[in-house]
């Protein structure tokens, strides 16, 4: 029950977006991150106004890693240990990201990714929307 929903769910995500190339969103995704929202249902959201943390990425070709960091007001990051190696991967002509943990593995699916945002659909069948994360201090040179 829960595989048919998760691939209904797939199905209308994939005929509501606009198909992007898997090979040009893996260049869109090394940055910081933060989480924009969360659709659990088509019906329930979860809206993220403020984030404590920031997903970093980094793609050397398909390997990568992913780490949770903490902005501070001076502009650096307080980076946790934690890694999460990252294998992307063009499968089904669609981009999946493969993580692993000591603890954990599990495949995400790139929905679409451009320069500013990206989406990716969890294997509990919730899709992730992110943002690119700009710091008070980006914010304030621009308003110079």
């Amino acid at each position: 029950m829960n595989k048919k929903i998760l691939l209904f769910l797939f199905g209308i995500v994939l005929l509501g977006c606009e198909k992007n190339n898997p090979e040009e969103q893996l260049e869109h995704l090394s940055g910081y991150w933060e989480i924009d929202r969360v659709e659990i249902t088509e019906d329930s959201v979860i809206n993220y106004k403020v984030n404590a943390t920031v997903d970093y990425i980094e793609f050397n070709g398909e390997e990568g890693f992913r780490k949770k960091v903490k902005p501070q007001f001076d502009g650096s990051y307080k980076t946790s240990e934690d890694v999460e190696e990252i294998s992307a991967k063009i499968e089904n002509d669609s981009l999946r990201l493969h993580y692993k943990t000591p603890f954990d593995e599990w495949t995400e699916t790139v929905i679409s990714a451009k320069e500013d945002k990206f989406s990716v659909l969890n294997r509990d069948g919730k899709i992730y929307h992110y943002t690119k994360f700009t710091s008070l201090l980006d914010e304030n040179e621009e308003e110079k």
